[in-house]
């Protein structure tokens, strides 16, 4: 959540750098377009799309390849929904933060029988830091690029993050950089070169703890809901099955415990469906072959 949060700060707040390195081009009147499509709305853990004149930028953040809907597909996913939302020319990037030696890293196209899609991969650890110590909203990303000397790196991008003549772009910058330098840093080492101040006074450090925090609020209610809905059809259940042994036991006699396990094993509507012809029963033969031969039990 804070990589996405934080990633999703920079692409919007400063599109161009972004831009100008993936598509080597200068670009005005950048649209910032919503991250969630129509057509049974999906939205990805980072996605920015970017639309230009005449062109969208996609981009997509990856802090480790694992996906529970592969990311070839949904790739491809996207490119449909946005080709038919604005039928231009797109281009996808998938970045990858996180070194690691997993071969879906290296996976750049989507392949079935009639379909082959094709997009873009950074694996942002090999790629040239210069580039992105030039611009403010790329300086973050910096500190996980290719090196021989992380420190080194790290000191670096500091000293550019202290040249930032604005201080509020310059704190916000910084807590940005912290926050994904901490995908390859120690957190003592990142505090040697940027200030530990910059993220609690941080506008955007601000704003990402509340949308972690609102998300982590909304998943709450939303598992809160189904508890809710798993424990009233439980209690519900329960009820039917007290019933059901009242009218057996009035019906039949005393129900042994054994049958009451087995009773026990019943879901609700199995119980509403014993209900409605336990009255017919004639003696306790007629409920075991009823739990043996119509509830398999």
């Amino acid at each position: 959540m804070t990589y996405d949060n934080t990633l999703k700060y920079l692409v919007e707040q400063y599109p161009e750098d972004f831009i100008r390195y993936l598509l080597a081009s200068e670009a005005r009147d950048i649209q910032i377009l919503k991250t969630e499509l129509n057509q049974e709305p999906i939205r990805a853990d980072s996605v920015t799309f970017l639309q230009t004149a005449n062109q969208i930028l996609h981009l997509e953040f990856q802090t480790l390849p694992a996906s529970t809907l592969p990311l070839p597909l949904r790739m491809l996913d996207y490119w449909v929904r946005l080709y038919r939302q604005y039928n231009c020319d797109i281009e996808q990037v998938v970045i990858f933060l996180k070194p690691t030696s997993s071969e879906a890293v290296f996976v750049d196209q989507f392949t079935a029988r009639n379909t082959t899609h094709r997009y873009r991969v950074i694996r942002i650890w090999e790629q040239d830091p210069e580039p992105l110590l030039l611009s403010p909203g790329l300086l973050p990303l910096a500190t996980l690029a290719r090196t021989d000397s992380p420190q080194s790196l790290l000191q670096q991008v500091a000293v550019q993050v202290s040249m930032i003549e604005e201080a509020a772009t310059k704190q916000s910058i910084s807590v940005c950089t912290q926050l994904l330098a901490g995908l390859v840093f120690e957190p003592e080492l990142i505090r040697q070169f940027l200030r530990k101040e910059d993220m609690r006074e941080s506008a955007i450090y601000q704003e990402i703890l509340q949308e972690g925090l609102q998300e982590g609020r909304q998943r709450g209610i939303e598992q809160g809901i189904e508890q809710g809905i798993e424990q009233g059809i439980e209690q519900g259940r329960q009820s039917e099955l007290r019933l059901v042994i009242r009218l057996l036991t009035r019906r039949l006699g005393s129900i042994n415990s054994q049958l009451q396990s087995r009773l026990q094993e019943l879901s609700l509507a199995q119980l509403e469906n014993l209900g409605e012809v336990l009255l017919d029963f004639a003696s306790e033969a007629d409920l075991i072959d009823l739990l043996q031969n119509y509830f398999m039990l």
